[in-house]
């Protein structure tokens, strides 16, 4: 590391990339050295407003001069980065999931002890100022002993079908994110998963053997409960709710909209939309997230979500897809 800087190397240059390289770019302790990209014209784009230079791949892992890889390619790419980044002595930030199965997560973070390096998986969720409160406030106990957990999470409009083809599934992609809030919420690890899906949004995702619609419930050892829907389908807007009930009340966290601004007339109430999709959501998140990552890493604190965190995720994920193809409650490590 360069007097208290951390240097990144960015591999991908789409969407999340686009997102990560420009909050790189922007954080004081950190330096965007170089981009990656199957796309030289995505890399070459990000790279002029970010400052950053253009390399390949394979330059940037094996990099004197790059300290950290941050990792936004297609999951089915993650594991092997992860573990050839962690070979080359790099610290390691990546996109949710880790792979596709919890088999392979698990070979990979095998390959991450051995090596001694440090990864950190991004679940922005967590890092949410409202979600973030609302935790803090559980563990304050300000609503005694939690009982029961509701998280409610829609799409505006169904991802493209060559994104669905290589994505995993519903569980493994979408909700893989709220099997992690719930882990973080529950404040114990869920041991029953029961759920069911359907095709409701698109018939392609249908014919491509995905759902686009589902509900599940997770169940803990103590008999706590956790709820979650999801549907790539919200005409109003990116819907991200949680709610949790405890022995001593309840907390909630609602919906961020475009504006605060309210209408009231003869017919009731009228607000802006749900802002529009994760980017604009979550982008405060993601600044967040990111904050965690370098100050982690400069000042050696432990960093989290952690590679575990993953895989337990991706194991309820794993147990949800057998669940709504088997339409029976599947036991974790059953």
């Amino acid at each position: 590391m360069s007097a208290g800087v951390l240097r990144i190397g960015l591999l991908g240059a789409g969407r999340i990339g686009r997102i990560h390289g420009g909050n790189v770019s922007a954080h004081p302790r950190a330096r965007l050295v170089a981009i990656a990209d199957a796309s030289e014209e995505a890399a070459r784009s990000l790279a002029q407003v970010t400052g950053a230079g253009v390399r390949d791949l394979d330059a940037i892992i094996e990099a004197t001069d790059i300290d950290a890889v941050l990792i936004g390619t297609p999951t089915d790419t993650h594991a092997d980065l992860i573990e050839r980044a962690a070979c080359a002595g790099k610290a390691i930030f990546c996109e949710k999931p880790v792979s596709l199965d919890a088999a392979r997560t698990r070979a990979c973070l095998d390959v991450v002890r051995e090596a001694g390096a440090r990864l950190m998986v991004g679940f922005n969720r967590r890092f949410d100022p409202s979600f973030a409160a609302l935790k803090q406030r559980i563990d304050g106990g300000e609503i005694g002993r939690v009982e029961l957990v509701t998280i409610l999470s829609r799409d505006p409009s169904p991802p493209p079908l060559d994104y669905v083809a290589r994505s995993g599934g519903l569980f493994r992609d979408m909700m893989i994110h709220d099997f992690d809030m719930a882990r973080f919420l529950l404040g114990e690890e869920p041991v029953e998963v029961h759920a069911v899906g359907a095709c409701l949004v698109d018939p392609g995702i249908g014919q491509a053997g995905d759902v686009d619609t589902a509900a599940v419930l997770l169940k803990t050892a103590s008999g706590k409960i956790a709820q979650i829907s999801n549907s790539r389908r919200a005409t109003y807007g990116y819907d991200q709710r949680v709610e949790v009930h405890g022995s001593a009340g309840l907390l909630a966290a609602g919906n961020q909209h475009a504006t605060t601004v309210t209408f009231a007339g003869e017919h009731g109430y009228a607000s802006d939309p749900a802002l529009p999709f994760f980017l604009e959501r979550y982008a405060q998140a993601y600044r967040n997230e990111l904050e965690t990552f370098v100050t982690g890493v400069l000042d050696r604190k432990p960093l989290a979500p952690s590679g575990e965190d993953g895989l337990r995720a991706q194991a309820l994920a794993d147990a949800a897809t057998r669940s709504a193809q088997s339409g029976e409650a599947v036991r974790i490590g059953a």
